[in-house]
């Protein structure tokens, strides 16, 4: 047990590239892009992809490839397919899906024009190639709509426009299911999606404020979850802020605001269903500050970094951490003086950080101070003791989903990360190889002592012989498995 702890933590030492654990800073891309990024997603297998947000390509992706030691840092930028000629769309809803493809649906814009297209794609990122996806029966929309898997694996997708269109999508067909009667009291224009500790999907209104609602997946109907006590929507624009789900199982909700007023803030207790007032986010040099579309992430400490700026969009980015009690002012990226908020898009890594963009070519990656509490992390009950290139095996355990969906955004753009990766690093070269993960047994957040599996294939090039095997979900990493790789 002693050689684990000694190869886990030498493991953690190579994966965060940090001397001092509390030296929280921003690095960028040793390897920056040469084009502006906006989306981004994690996908099952340690690579990150890029959207090139630019009118005139948007249709182009990348991928970024962590190095042999697990570095996105100093990762590499390659292109992969681009998107059928017709589609490239601009502020859209987007998951990774169980089988480890990743779907994007709608758009406020297309091909730069703005269009709230019912238009969507999937990803596969093994045969490299999108497949055009058509929209639910009856939709005309789908534009800047929110999306969320489910605790079972779900895909749910809003219509941002007409009334209260939702619907399932089955991946296996590429076919929707509408629901109907939901008792959504207002659209979903605007919204954000998080996942709660009991399965429901927890939602700020920004129409119908300032109330809240719940989705139960059970009997598919929404019901309110009370009064966020303060208002957390800019009644002009309609605009809400994010919202993060936090270990203790608070909810953290950052406001939006009408200009020269400072945003609000507001705390769920997904145990007593029941909501608080927060601070107001503080003036920086007498400049009122919101989130008026802007994005939040859960740190590996437990603390919530949010993006705010002077509302309603204009630019002078200032960063804050939520650590559940107050609001502390932290430095930000080189480009937050030119940044609005709703620039910003964050993204847990597997090594505990944060990668950051912002719709330029400065991709930045964030190290939080501390490190996870390990009553948060996976734990590992059983997997195999031997494995081999190219065979699919399963892992077994608790937590693999997480403590949370992670880092959040809105209706604009979803970035979960509450599936489990699995990262085989070889213990004589010390390289990393992560192995694709599909068909998690779960989605739900803090399951506690539930057991919970993955599917993992082996790859290829890994290296053989003795090894070491984590499980990570939102950047925090379980002890270490002996494995032998043949």
């Amino acid at each position: 047990m002693n050689a684990l702890k000694k190869f886990g933590s030498i493991v953690l030492a190579l994966l965060t590239l940090a001397s001092v654990a509390s030296a929280q800073h921003w690095r960028p891309l040793n390897n920056p892009p040469s084009f502006p990024v906006g989306a981004v997603a994690l996908l099952t297998d340690g690579t990150v992809l890029l959207h090139e947000e630019q009118d005139s390509t948007p249709q182009k992706w990348y991928k970024l490839t962590p190095d042999e030691f697990g570095s996105y840092i100093n990762g590499t930028i390659t292109p992969i397919a681009s998107l059928p000629s017709s589609y490239g769309p601009f502020y859209f809803g987007s998951v990774v899906l169980p089988d480890g493809r990743y779907i994007i649906e709608g758009g406020e814009y297309n091909l730069g024009n703005s269009a709230w297209t019912n238009m969507g794609a999937i990803y596969d990122p093994v045969k490299d190639k999108w497949t055009p996806v058509n929209p639910p029966a009856g939709w005309q929309n789908i534009g800047d709509a929110q999306a969320i898997l489910l605790a079972d694996g779900t895909y749910t997708q809003a219509d941002c426009c007409e009334g209260t269109n939702q619907a399932y999508f089955d991946p296996s067909t590429l076919k929707w299911t509408n629901l109907t009667n939901t008792g959504k009291a207002d659209r979903f224009d605007e919204e954000g999606w998080g996942l709660l500790p009991n399965g429901d999907i927890l939602t700020v209104d920004a129409i119908d404020a300032p109330n809240s609602e719940v989705f139960n997946p059970k009997t598919k109907k929404w019901t309110s979850a009370g009064s966020t006590v303060v208002r957390l929507e800019d009644p002009a624009s309609q605009e809400v802020g994010p919202f993060v789900l936090r270990p203790d199982g608070t909810v953290f909700a950052a406001g939006a605001s009408p200009s020269g007023t400072p945003g609000h803030t507001a705390i769920f207790d997904t145990k007593t269903k029941t909501w608080k007032a927060g601070p107001d986010f503080p003036k920086v040099k007498g400049v009122a500050l919101a989130c008026d579309d802007a994005p939040s992430a859960l740190e590996r400490n437990g603390n919530v970094l949010v993006m705010t700026s002077p509302p309603v969009f204009n630019t002078g980015a200032v960063f804050f951490e939520w650590d559940g009690a107050k609001l502390t002012h932290i430095p930000g990226p080189p480009n937050a003086a030119n940044d609005g908020a709703f620039y910003g898009h964050f993204l847990e890594l597997p090594t505990g950080h944060l990668l950051f963009t912002d719709f330029s070519t400065d991709v930045e990656v964030f190290f939080p101070k501390g490190n996870a509490n390990r009553a948060w992390a996976p734990k590992i009950t059983s997997v195999p003791s031997t494995v081999t290139h190219g065979q699919t095996y399963v892992v077994n355990g608790k937590q693999f989903s997480g403590m949370s969906n992670g880092a959040a955004y809105g209706d604009d753009f979803q970035d979960s990360t509450n599936y489990a990766l699995v990262r085989i690093i070889n213990n004589s070269t010390k390289h990393v190889f992560y192995a694709r993960t599909t068909n998690p047994s779960s989605y739900a957040v803090q399951t506690g002592s539930m057991i919970e599996s993955t599917n993992f294939t082996v790859p290829a090039s890994i290296e053989t012989g003795a090894s070491m095997l984590q499980v990570v979900t939102n950047g925090i990493a379980s002890s270490p498995a002996p494995v032998t790789v043949n």
